[in-house]
């Protein structure tokens, strides 16, 4: 077994304080994406989702974050996936967006339901034509037996709707997270981080700072 104990960081770029927080996490959330943005961190918008099934057996991967409100944060993906399989059985989810570059994270749990039709129909047509073949191309999770195999369906595909407009799958769309809890993590010297839980409250929340 490796030792990685010797592996460590001091984290001193910045603190987090109270008064430093807006009273609406989905504002924070916007000043701190904003930030990410501007440092030119790696794809910001990834974030790992974490859902779990009826086997109580918890599933995370990482998926684009496309669009957020105060309604929610959305990302897309096949509804017939193992992801969407475990959000039927469980519409409890989580959410982790970990921008090291500025020794912060973000978690959020809440409930997870589909977006309209119409709302997906919106984002598929602004995707390049490549990609909209490709949600086609992939019954995602399920096994198949080589590259070459979904390679030739894309080109199949490619040629069928050349000079087309290509049509949204039945089987694909976007998901929207309510967030009933938000947590910001600001790393902070001798371990001592920052953490602030949002926790909805009707229609207002309620913040509270968290040992770290």
């Amino acid at each position: 077994m490796e030792d990685l104990s010797s592996m460590r960081k001091e984290y001193t770029q910045f603190s987090l304080n109270l008064e430093d927080l807006n009273q609406d996490p989905i504002v924070q959330f916007d000043n701190w994406f904003s930030a990410a943005k501007e440092a030119k961190l790696i794809e910001p918008n990834a974030f790992t989702l974490s859902t779990v099934g009826l086997d109580l057996k918890p599933t995370s991967r990482t998926v684009l974050l496309k669009m957020y409100s105060k309604e929610g944060f959305v990302f897309f993906s096949n509804y017939t996936s193992v992801k969407a399989k475990q959000i039927e059985e469980n519409p409890n989810v989580a959410a982790h967006f970990a921008w090291l570059g500025l020794e912060r994270q973000v978690r959020i749990e809440g409930s997870i339901e589909k977006i309209s039709t119409a709302q997906s129909l919106k984002y598929f047509l602004s995707r390049p034509k490549e990609s909209q073949i490709g949600a086609w191309v992939s019954n995602q999770s399920q096994v198949v037996d080589s590259k070459s195999v979904l390679k030739a369906k894309f080109e199949n595909l490619k040629e069928k709707f050349l000079n087309k407009q290509v049509p949204l799958p039945d089987f694909w769309g976007g998901y929207i997270i309510k967030p009933e809890k938000i947590e910001f993590w600001q790393g902070g010297k001798n371990r001592l981080h920052d953490r602030f839980l949002y926790t909805k409250v009707e229609s207002s929340w309620k913040i509270e700072r968290l040992c770290p």
